[in-house]
């Protein structure tokens, strides 16, 4: 490892931090997603991504593929922990001209990939990124991120048979499984269960775990990638709006953004549970 879970623990704090600081800044956006999967996207850039922070274009790198855009205050803060971006840009998300757009846009920023917007879509552009990278001979792994609510798209399904049928095993996806969507709970609005079931029979590998569990989320991509004959879907458990307490579990706060006061009482709380790591790049 190239660090401990205690430092991954702190990193990802620091991360729920920014996102907070993003959000009054920008005055709209994502809270309760972004806050649920700080855990996913520190372990991705941290510790499973083959990549270079200081070269993130590099052709062979691993490529992440977010398909529920609106959830991008999560991967700007991760990536700018990471070196990737000044953490000073940070503050310009959604501005008129920035590069942190409400949605990342491939040709803004390094290391994106796709463009990112329709729900649905990404594990189709994942999925046709990992056909032709097989095509191509290529070792580099597609890693997909994706809610379960855009499950209720018909195209996401498609690309499940598709990536099924070819069995591409040099793809990942994980889904935040927060069991929220903009008009309540997934379960309410349209049932998902057996979701891990329906994924084994389109011909998936799949994996349950608790997305808050640096550990089971690296054991889980290790075991994505000894599997040679299928995809492998990670049903990553989440709490929406994990590490404050007003938040945590609440639909309401999908596409909400806490007041100036709020954001106080939410900082306050995250930093209860562990310092800063400083940095050379902030």
């Amino acid at each position: 490892m190239k660090h401990t879970i205690q430092e991954l623990e702190t990193i990802a704090n620091n991360v729920r931090q920014d996102i907070i600081g993003e959000l009054v800044e920008a005055g709209s956006g994502h809270s309760a997603g972004p806050l649920g999967m700080a855990d996913v996207f520190v372990a991705l850039y941290f510790e499973i991504m083959d990549y270079d922070p200081k070269n993130p274009d590099h052709p062979e790198r691993d490529r992440l593929i977010l398909s529920n855009g609106h959830i991008c205050p999560v991967r700007y803060a991760t990536m700018a922990e990471a070196g990737m971006i000044p953490m000073a840009e940070l503050k310009t998300l959604r501005k008129l001209g920035s590069r942190l757009q409400g949605h990342p846009e491939r040709l803004r920023l390094p290391g994106i990939e796709t463009t990112s917007g329709p729900l649905g879509s990404g594990l189709a552009q994942a999925s046709g990124y990992a056909y032709a990278a097989r095509m191509d001979e290529k070792k580099f792994r597609i890693y997909c991120i994706c809610s379960d609510g855009e499950h209720d798209e018909g195209n996401h399904w498609e690309a499940v048979m598709f990536a099924g049928k070819y069995k591409l095993s040099n793809l990942t996806v994980i889904v935040d499984r927060n069991n929220i969507q903009i008009d309540g709970f997934t379960e309410d609005v349209m049932p998902l269960e057996p979701l891990i079931e329906k994924y084994r029979a389109f011909g998936w590998s799949a994996i349950d775990i608790d997305g808050h569990n640096f550990q089971a989320i690296m054991d889980a991509v290790g075991k994505a990638k000894a599997v040679t004959q299928k995809p492998t879907v990670i049903i990553a458990h989440t709490i929406p709006g994990k590490g404050v307490k007003f938040m945590e579990g609440k639909f309401e706060w999908h596409g909400k953004i806490p007041t100036p006061a709020e954001a106080k009482v939410a900082l306050n709380e995250l930093r209860t549970l562990g310092g800063r790591i400083q940095s050379e790049h902030e």
